[in-house]
Order: C-alpha cells, then structure tokens, then sequence
C-alpha cells in the first residue's frame, strides 16, 4: 500500500522589501515581506515570547502564491530596544500586529503562528476577527495556570529528569520551591553577568524539551548569548503576568469570536513544552475547526509530521484568496 509523501519546507527566498515600524515612542519593529508581492496575505508570529524570527519561518508558503509578512516582537530578533520588557504585553503585541497590517495596507490576512505564537495569533484574531481571513495554529498555548505549572512544577520535568536538574540546581535549593520567581528575579536583576547566566540556564531547559527527539543544535542555538537574553528575560516578564489575560484561560473563553474563521489546529501529542490538553480544550472550543494530532511528534514546527500538517494547512488556505481584479 502506497503512503501519501509529505509536505516539505517551499525553498528558502529572501526578503523583497524589510523595513522598521516604529509602535510607540519606545518600540521600533523589524518586519520583512517576501514571495508574491500580490499575492495573498499571510502573517507568520513568532514563539517565545521573545524569540525573533528566522529565514527557514518564510518556508511554511508557497511564494509563488502568498505574500508573506514576518515581523519581531517587541524586544525580539532586530526589533528595538533589544529583550525590553516596558511597554511589553499581550496586548501591545495584538495592537502593533493591526498597525502593522495598516501600514502595509493589507485588507485581511492568514494568520499562522505556533507555542507562544498561537497565543498571540488568537489574541489578535479574537479582537479583530474581520482582519483575519483564516487561522492555523500549532503546539497550543494560552498561558494558563496548569500549562505553567506542567513547565516549572511538575510535569516536563518527569519525563526530563536530567535536563531538569541542571535547571533547578542553577537555583539555591532555598529558593526552587518557586523556579519561575526565582528565575524572574536573577533575570530582571541589575547585575548582568547573572542574568546571562540565568538566561542560558533557563533557555536550555526549554531548548532540552522542544522535540520528541533531541537534537543538540537546538540547544546550542537556544543557549546563545543575545537569543537566550532576549528569550528568557521576556519569557519570565509575561508568564509571570499570567500573559496579561484577564482571567485564567481566556483565550479558550472567549474562543467562540473566532467562529466563521476557517481554523487549523496542529498539535504533537509528545509535545512537552505545550501539553496537548490545551489542544484539546481549543479543539473543543471551536469543534467546527480541522483538528490534527501528530502522534509521532514533540513541540517543534519542524518536526516531519507537525511540517507536513502545516504546510498542508497553508496549501488549503489557497482557496480563499480571489486575486485583484486588473
């Protein structure tokens, strides 16, 4: 019996057009725009928070056909100032996604994002729902008590018992009953040296639990200097926020405003970074969503599986774009 071949990474274009948005008196955002300059709409939102975008992310769309809008959130990647946690919420974040949809005057768009960014991308869809003209999203994430709890109490660490030592015993044993405070208070600290050192440990324990198989370059990667800092200092500041939601698993609260958007939800079911009960909680939220689980698959967007599911979900999303008239 023949087996269906699955979906790879499109070829790796680069950028017509990057540019820098200024949000606020504060922030100035790094965006970039490749493929189809008329083409439909797409917006990729990174993870993290705080972790930048990366070329490989342009690769999820046909650039034959989409326009494909990248762009670094507050204190991430090129955007300035570099890991700044003023002026840094959920919120600022859905509102500079609309300036910057504005400012490059486009009407409505496919959003597509993945861990931290499923939460910004349902945020966003859930405020403005006109805007958005479908919805995929993977490896669930709404910042919920339980899913933090998975991730610094216990939960990950059962099934990464080594990786998790070195993260807890980077913390004096008086203070671990409290990983996430006791992480926040070396990264947002004034003395530099501890917070990068504090950063790389805490990037690492991440890195360490983001496939279903290891792979040593994603630790490496994690653990380098500028990524770890930006990563960990503005992933403390909002789980330590509770994600600036006003109540507990808001997002799957008010899920229904999502409804009539055509929606793909992609999970792993090994996926230890974002458990898939969130999947599941999202799924039974909006029932009228494709729903796909990975069984052979972790966290990562570029796992064989969670890939091929992605990019067929940006394949299907083709039939909603009328091209302009000319």
């Amino acid at each position: 019996m023949s087996h269906p071949q699955l979906h790879t990474l499109f070829p790796l274009v680069e950028p017509y057009r990057t540019g820098m948005l200024r949000v606020s008196s504060l922030h100035e955002l790094y965006f970039e725009e490749s493929g189809n300059p008329n083409g439909q709409p797409v917006l990729f939102i990174h993870g993290g928070p705080g972790s930048g975008t990366e070329p490989n992310q342009r690769r999820f769309f046909d650039p034959k056909h989409y326009r494909i809008v990248l762009f670094d959130q507050r204190g991430a990647g090129r955007s300035r100032p570099h890991a700044c946690i003023e002026e840094n919420t959920t919120w600022d974040l859905v509102e500079d996604i609309e300036k910057i949809r504005k400012h490059l005057h486009i009407d409505r768009w496919v959003v597509f994002g993945g861990s931290w960014g499923s939460t910004l991308a349902l945020a966003y869809a859930e405020t403005y729902p006109s805007q958005v003209s479908g919805l995929i999203v993977r490896g669930i994430c709404v910042l919920n008590k339980s899913e933090l709890d998975w991730f610094f109490r216990r939960g990950a660490n059962v099934v990464y018992p080594d990786a998790w030592e070195a993260f807890r015993d980077f913390i004096p044993e008086e203070e671990r009953g409290d990983l996430l405070t006791a992480y926040h208070r070396r990264l947002h600290s004034g003395d530099l040296v501890l917070q990068q050192k504090a950063a790389v440990a805490f990037a690492r324990w991440e890195a360490c639990c983001s496939r279903l198989l290891p792979d040593a370059s994603v630790v490496v990667r994690f653990a380098e200097g500028s990524f770890a800092h930006a990563l960990s200092r503005i992933e403390t500041h909002y789980f330590m926020n509770a994600g600036f939601f006003t109540h507990d698993g808001q997002l799957l609260t008010e899920a229904h405003k999502l409804a009539g958007i055509p929606t793909v939800i992609i999970q792993g079911r090994y996926d230890m970074v974002c458990p898939m009960e969130t999947a599941w909680a999202l799924h039974r939220a909006l029932p009228e969503a494709e729903f796909y689980v990975v069984d052979d698959a972790g966290h990562s967007a570029t796992e064989t599986g969670i890939t091929h599911r992605l990019i067929e979900a940006t394949e299907k999303m083709k039939r909603l774009h009328v091209p302009a008239a000319r």
